[in-house]
């Protein structure tokens, strides 16, 4: 088996537990790779005679498997080197939430065993495809969580007109608003007030920001529909994103957006539910009186 260990940042309290990762990986025979600038970040929590390769690009990304080392962001950050190739993504938990990075530190030993028996599931996680413009990002047209479009923090408040499928929906006063997946309604539009939805619903949820109207609220819409969005009113810029990516545009682009043609396949151990991932995050029935 071949296995890919793709992260961002690196905590040297966290050393440790890469070094078990490796030395786990390395006495079960796994084929070792490591995203280039990762691979210097933890170079020093090697062990001595494990041998591994990098990958820097999408191109030169061959595995069966890789693992996000990080947080919720990292698993984020790998959509545009996994893309539609259907690799399956572990999510390793080194920061603190962790809807999506769902493996703690202490269970790596126990994850990497599962791995190797084949004795986990994967879900499907649906992606947002922005159609056009398409010079925006490049090729990475791509959103796990989110899009979102928002006022410049200089500027006045957006007025944004939303057609679903051609159908016009309505126009939001406010600092923006988010279009979200299943599994980015636990994220920014949860913060916003915005419904959490499970991951294998098939819809998608459209989330005010900051609404200047006081009766808007978010609307769930299904995930095979087609939205265009158009900035309106006196800003002639808005910031959009989609996920981790970032520009502004101007007012005179027109967003067309939709499900794209392939999921994000995250890996799940056995046991382990998006109910019960909910309850133990969000704490639940936790009372500090009891």
């Amino acid at each position: 088996m071949n296995i890919a260990l793709f992260g961002k940042n690196f905590a040297p309290e966290n050393g440790e537990y890469m070094r078990q990762l490796f030395v786990k990986l390395s006495e079960n025979q796994v084929e070792i790779t490591v995203y280039r600038p990762f691979a210097d970040m933890v170079a020093a929590y090697v062990p001595e005679g494990v041998s591994y390769t990098t990958f820097h690009s999408h191109e030169d990304l061959k595995a069966d498997l890789l693992f996000s080392i990080g947080g919720d962001g990292t698993i984020l950050d790998t959509v545009p080197f996994v893309r539609d190739s259907g690799m399956p993504v572990l999510g390793i938990n080194m920061g603190r939430l962790g809807f999506l990075s769902s493996i703690s530190k202490d269970e790596i030993a126990a994850a990497v065993q599962s791995v190797l028996s084949h004795d986990f599931g994967v879900e499907q996680r649906t992606l947002l495809e922005l159609v056009a413009p398409q010079n925006v990002f490049g090729d990475v047209r791509y959103a796990l969580n989110e899009l979102n479009v928002i006022r410049n923090p200089e500027h006045s408040l957006l007025a944004i007109k939303v057609f679903v499928d051609d159908v016009y929906l309505n126009t939001y006063w406010g600092d923006g608003i988010l279009l979200a997946t299943p599994t980015g309604s636990t994220a920014y539009s949860l913060s916003a007030g915005g419904p959490i939805i499970a991951p294998n619903a098939k819809n998608f949820v459209i989330t005010p920001i900051a609404t200047h109207n006081l009766t808007v609220r978010p609307v769930v819409i299904p995930d095979d529909s087609v939205i265009r969005i158009q900035v309106e009113g006196r800003e002639k810029r808005f910031v959009f994103s989609m996920d981790s990516r970032s520009c502004t545009l101007d007012t005179s682009v027109q967003l067309e957006v939709r499900k794209a043609g392939f999921c994000l396949n995250l890996v799940r151990m056995r046991g382990e539910d998006f109910f019960g991932t909910i309850r133990n995050k969000l704490m639940w029935g936790k009372d500090n009186r009891n």
